[in-house]
């Protein structure tokens, strides 16, 4: 009887441990993100200024209405980097004012094509990655939030780096390490004279 009890007891810790588990999966951002997907595309804005001064964001945000929006925001750096931050996050309409307001505070954003944008995402991310610049870790989850948007669908040729080279700038948080680090891997994949520095 006690066996008997103890297996049901641990079956019960099972089951409950898998309910968990797919919960977890659930309200994970890779499911977060495939389920905001679905929903009609209603802004894709881009830095105007981001081939000029090297630095910029992307946003996609797509909704049922305009009342509430799910936005995967993309920190790009087209000089370098690559993809430096991405953010995925649900949003009122209020509150997606306030955070455009914001990016909009250091430079204008313009409304651009979603397959412009996905191809610029897609394309930056190759190219930084061939210097040795992965995109950030939520680059792979927050993606997709694209949906069936195709990337190839436009002719844009974009030209990273400047005047040929890429230009490693310094943000307001890299320290001192991090300097040291990113002009070493970019000396280890383009040698000495393969790029430039700027403050």
């Amino acid at each position: 009887m006690v066996q008997k009890r103890a297996k049901k007891a641990q079956r019960r810790k099972q089951v409950v441990a898998q309910k968990r588990r797919a919960e977890a999966l659930e309200a994970g951002l890779p499911a977060r993100v495939l389920r905001a997907a679905q929903a009609p595309i209603q802004h894709c804005l881009l830095t105007e200024s981001v081939f000029d001064v090297g630095v910029g964001t992307l946003v996609l945000a797509r909704g049922a209405t305009q009342h509430y929006l799910a936005a995967g925001s993309f920190l790009i750096d087209v000089f370098c980097l690559g993809i430096k931050d991405v953010m995925f996050k649900s949003l009122e309409s209020e509150d997606f004012k306030m955070y455009m307001d914001l990016m909009e505070a250091g430079s204008p954003m313009v409304a651009v094509d979603p397959g412009y944008a996905r191809k610029l995402l897609r394309d930056l991310a190759a190219w930084s990655q061939s210097i040795g610049f992965a995109p950030h870790r939520d680059f792979a989850a927050v993606e997709p939030i694209f949906g069936d948007v195709s990337a190839d669908a436009g002719d844009a040729v974009f030209r990273f780096g400047r005047d040929g080279k890429p230009v490693y700038m310094l943000g307001p948080s890299d320290t001192a390490a991090s300097m040291r680090q990113r002009i070493e891997q970019l000396q280890k994949y383009l040698g000495d004279h393969g790029f430039e520095t700027a403050a």
